[in-house]
């Protein structure tokens, strides 16, 4: 009981004290709770055979057998590689681009062109996906886009590309490095002006060019939020960007063997069998698999360098 009071007289304290920066706090928190734990109650569906009538507390009981329609078929399996796949391929791209970005814009010396830059590369983020799935539309349209017209013009025969599954999993690593790539050269810009000058000064003296400086200073010294950044993208490495996906892939069947991913699928099956408890069980393997992931490569990155671990 001591401890009890201890703790929570401690805990009074500390909000008394600081009770400025946990106002500050409160929309965030706030919004953590209404929009990421509150929808957690949401997982209990897969275990239910869930009615609208009943709602959650008053639906049926039924263990594990929602999960029996996803994993007797061969689905389970294409749709987690897929997801696996597709998100290894954003997330290499897209840091390994927003690393060069970062670089290239740190040695512009003009800050007028600098600037200037940084607005044009940060720009595709906040383009919607709706407008990037007519802009891919515009380039692969089998009769009328732009790349089958100049691959036509250079003596080529066209490509069905709505209808070739195995080209889009590079098309759309470029169009995602495309949007994120930009965002995440701030945040690398950001840690690269936080190195010490007399890091490069002393180089210099030393006789060292500008790219034995990116070579051994500049990339070492980014190391650590590149790993924060990479364990925070392995972390939801099972979770398929839907608003990607169903934006430029839609309903195209052709291209599921390639393109279909797990968040894609649940919606799918939400939408044609209409069935809240059978969707609700994929994303519960999705959030487990997540989960996993994140435990298993956090113990890594503590072994090989503990300054790059989450927890």
């Amino acid at each position: 009981m001591k401890r009890r009071r201890r703790f929570g007289g401690a805990f009074v304290r500390e909000l008394s004290r600081n009770r400025y920066l946990y106002l500050l706090a409160l929309p965030g928190i706030a919004f953590l709770a209404v929009f990421a734990y509150m929808p957690m109650l949401g997982h209990l569906l897969a275990f239910q055979n869930y009615r609208l009538s009943d709602g959650i507390w008053g639906s049926e009981w039924v263990g594990f057998k929602n999960f029996e329609f996803f994993f007797n078929g061969k689905d389970w399996l294409r749709v987690t590689l897929n997801t696996v796949f597709l998100n290894a391929l954003f997330l290499v791209s897209g840091l390994g681009s927003a690393v060069v970005l970062a670089i290239f814009l740190n040695e512009v010396r003009n800050r007028l062109f600098k600037r200037i830059a940084q607005s044009f590369i940060f720009l595709p983020y906040f383009i919607s996906w709706l407008v990037v799935s007519m802009m891919a539309l515009t380039l692969f349209s089998t009769s009328e886009g732009l790349i089958n017209r100049a691959l036509a013009v250079l003596g080529f025969e066209g490509v069905d590309w709505y209808l070739t599954p195995g080209a889009w999993p590079y098309i759309l690593t470029v169009i995602s490095a495309w949007k994120i790539a930009g965002y995440n050269s701030i945040i690398f810009l950001a840690v690269i002006t936080g190195i010490s000058a007399e890091y490069y000064e002393s180089a210099r003296i030393e006789g060292a060019s500008r790219m034995q400086q990116m070579l051994y200073i500049t990339l070492p010294l980014m190391r650590p939020i590149v790993m924060v950044l990479a364990l925070l993208g392995i972390g939801r490495i099972f979770y398929g960007d839907f608003g990607m996906i169903y934006a430029i892939i839609g309903d195209n069947g052709v291209l599921f063997p390639t393109t279909d991913v797990i968040d894609s699928y649940a919606y799918r099956a939400l939408r044609q069998l209409g069935n809240f408890s059978m969707s609700s069980a994929v994303i519960v393997y999705q959030s487990c698999m997540g989960l996993v992931t994140i435990l298993i490569f956090n113990a890594i990155a503590r072994k090989v360098d503990t300054d790059s671990r989450l927890f």
